[in-house]
């Protein structure tokens, strides 16, 4: 059962936070793709912070920048204006402290579940027992024991991703990093996804930045969510969602705060009314 909290809006600028260092700091990012024919602005002047140990989801109308932001905060896109600091340290690349989950399972086919989970092990040497440990340990998190020989053909689209999230969570990355990793799956698949993800963050206390289209995922998942706008980009408005976990689609609390940013969405929109899931 969740909290029966009235739904509030908060818009939160990262310098007035609190006081402790935020884990990822974004501060007036800027993005441009040029090419001989054109201009755009991507990413105009966005600031978003993360804190340790909160999930904050990313949402807004396709084109607006969200992937660009998180391939920034990722390291993945290193060319734009602004500060991007994590843990402090300004963010030139990517690192195993960053783990990211893309929408398309990044995996070995060649490698059973077992070995495609423990492949960044081996990329940092850590022992072969402990690597089993590990190993072990994650796929019992992600409910995928008894298919640790599969291949990945014999898998289903939510298994591939569960696989996925093994493998990022096996090298103990400080931040999760999501983009859209639910989008393609089937509506009772992805519900159960959900529910997965938010049990692993609340067990190992993990850090998320996650990128959706879907209003009610956002915030089912989100301890905050980021309401963007049309491109070019721009944080509109930063919503929280104190609701107690777990959370499901058909929680009457989720369904008020997906209200809440649909129309914030909408607000926000520069022209015309779009198109999102609930």
């Amino acid at each position: 059962m969740t909290g029966s909290a009235e739904p509030q809006l908060e818009i939160a600028a990262p310098a007035l936070r609190g006081a402790a260092m935020p884990l990822l700091a974004l501060t007036d990012i800027s993005k441009r793709f040029r090419t001989d024919r054109q201009d755009t602005l991507a990413l105009d002047r966005v600031s978003l912070d993360v804190r340790r140990g909160e999930v904050v989801c990313i949402v807004g109308p396709s084109g607006c920048g969200k992937s660009t932001l998180l391939n920034i905060a990722a390291g993945i896109d290193t060319q734009f204006d602004g500060t991007a600091t994590f843990e402090g340290d300004p963010i030139t690349g990517m690192g195993s402290e960053r783990a990211v989950v893309f929408q398309e399972p990044a995996l070995f086919p060649w490698l059973n579940v077992r070995a495609n989970v423990e492949f960044g092990l081996k990329l940092r040497h850590v022992p072969k027992e402990q690597r089993k440990a590990i190993v072990d340990q994650q796929l019992a998190l992600v409910n995928l024991t008894r298919f640790d020989r599969a291949y990945i053909h014999e898998l289903s689209g939510g298994m591939k991703q569960r696989v996925q999230l093994a493998r990022a969570l096996a090298v103990e990355p400080h931040m999760l990093m999501m983009d859209e990793p639910f989008a393609a799956l089937d509506a009772q698949t992805r519900d159960d996804l959900q529910l997965e993800l938010q049990s692993v963050a609340q067990r190992l206390g993990a850090t998320v930045l996650f990128v959706t289209h879907n209003v009610r995922e956002a915030v089912i998942l989100g301890d905050r969510v980021v309401v963007m706008s049309r491109g070019p980009g721009r944080v509109h408005r930063v919503i929280d969602v104190p609701l107690e976990r777990p959370r499901t689609p058909d929680d009457h609390a989720v369904a008020d705060y997906a209200a809440i940013v649909r129309a914030e969405l909408q607000e926000s929109s520069a022209e015309g009314e779009p198109r999102y899931a609930i």
